[in-house]
């Protein structure tokens, strides 16, 4: 093993010109990270950005519109009735809101607590085409169908989702200001459960309030994210109902949008999501997000690169966000690893002990940077966003901030698998019944 002097004295002297000549190993350490930093050094401007002026402030709204929220449900009769509530008890008019629930081939209660809750409720039975997006292009059509002009736009919602009071007010506060496209807030309502749902409620708090958050006061656009977003009615009629039906049709439309010139806005609304808890739930749900940015990478990337080229900055950020970044720090870890073996075993032939202990630096760096990096972040989004974190369990908060790097590093290993392993929707199971109170009476137990 080296000493961490050693390993900085490889370094030192691999840098030094005047002592060895550049070799290819020290080049390519060096484009790696200069790629990494400049690639993504807008995110970090973020966060400078939203820690100086705090939450986008809207106008106040000169009209109330109508809406129609959407809920694809597959056996979810634990969690339904609290969303459906949630939505039609909103502080805002009550016949300017309808709620709409399709039970997808459920099994179960879901359209009986659903009806029972005040949802219009209807059936889907259609098994050869499975997924959230498959419903949404059933339901959609349905509406238009029946309702014909009724909405002037739709809300996505996920089954195990409910939302704050004001959440429509919020909302009708961006879509009045022009924004055919607007996303939200999104919070947990079972942080505590685990240190798997608490990783992702930091991550997606971090995403509303440092992405999000920050390109819609830069005035660029931003990125929907599963559920708790809201699209006209143009687009949807447009479309003849819904027209994305990749893994992750969400991103995809979200690039879509991208490409095509729609800015989509955010409003600091607030809705909570119900979080996996076991690591093995997350890793399938992971999987399938990863492949469907894969999907989407290699189906959008030439239209984000030309609007990088006409100089659209929403472009350059859409593609950073879809782009498999992880794919570099494998291939790096992978280079100096084979490297360092090759060296080591020609005895200084192919490679000088300088190099070799470059290698094991970089190798180390690679992993520790990471971590550090991760780290960073977990205690800039806690500490902004501590008001948010309904835990019962105070410590999960603190621990939290040790687990979420190993958490957002599982990343490296789903990113190798999703490349080459055949991937498929599957549900996620939802049985965290809690209401808007229970969940800022310090967060819903499991």
């Amino acid at each position: 093993m080296y000493s961490a002097f050693e390993l900085w004295k490889g370094i030192v002297v691999e840098l030094q010109f005047n002592r060895m000549s550049i070799t290819p190993i020290v080049v390519f350490n060096i484009v790696i990270w200069t790629f990494f930093t400049i690639s993504y050094f807008y995110q970090f401007v973020y966060i400078l950005k939203v820690w100086a002026k705090g939450n986008v402030v809207l106008p106040p709204a000169k009209k109330q519109h109508k809406y129609a929220f959407f809920i694809a449900a597959h056996n979810e009769e634990a969690v339904i009735g609290n969303l459906v509530r949630s939505i039609l008890t909103q502080d805002y008019p009550k016949d300017l809101i309808d709620c709409f629930v399709v039970c997808d081939a459920c099994t179960d209660n879901t359209h009986a607590e659903a009806e029972a809750a005040g949802a219009i409720t209807w059936d889907r039975n259609d098994l050869a085409r499975k997924g959230k997006s498959w419903v949404m292009d059933y339901g959609f059509n349905r509406i238009l169908n029946k309702y014909g002009d009724k909405y002037e736009a739709f809300f996505v919602m996920d089954a195990d989702n409910i939302i704050a009071p004001n959440y429509v007010k919020i909302m009708n506060q961006a879509f009045d200001a022009g924004y055919l496209v607007c996303t939200s807030y999104r919070n947990s309502k079972n942080f505590d459960s685990s240190w798997v749902s608490a990783a992702y409620a930091l991550w997606f708090m971090r995403e509303a309030k440092f992405l999000n958050n920050a390109r819609m006061m830069s005035g660029t656009s931003c990125a929907i994210s599963g559920s708790g977003w809201m699209v006209s009615s143009r687009i949807i009629k447009g479309m003849h109902g819904w027209d994305f039906h990749t893994l992750t049709e969400d991103i995809q439309f979200s690039t879509f949008c991208c490409a095509n010139g729609i800015q989509i806005g955010y409003a600091p609304a607030e809705f909570f999501d119900e979080q996996p808890v076991t690591f093995s739930a997350s890793w399938t749900q992971r999987m399938r997000w990863t492949k469907g940015f894969y999907q989407v990478f290699f189906s959008y990337n030439k239209d984000l690169l030309h609007g990088i080229r006409k100089g659209k900055f929403a472009s350059y950020d859409m593609l950073m966000t879809i782009a498999p970044g992880m794919i570099l720090t494998l291939l790096s870890a992978f280079v100096n690893a084979s490297y360092l073996i090759i060296g080591t075993i020609s005895h200084g032939f192919l490679a000088t002990e300088g190099e070799i202990i470059m290698c094991v630096g970089s190798l180390v760096m690679t992993f520790l940077s990471m971590y550090v990096a991760f780290f960073l972040l977990a205690i800039i989004t806690t500490i902004s966003e501590r008001s948010h974190i309904h835990a019962n369990k105070r410590s999960r908060i603190f621990t939290n901030l040790f687990t979420f790097p190993i958490f957002m590093m599982t990343y490296i290993p789903i990113t190798v698998a999703a490349l080459f392993k055949k991937v498929e929707w599957v549900p996620t199971k939802h049985d965290i019944a809690v209401n808007f109170d229970q969940v800022m009476n310090e967060g819903g137990k499991a």
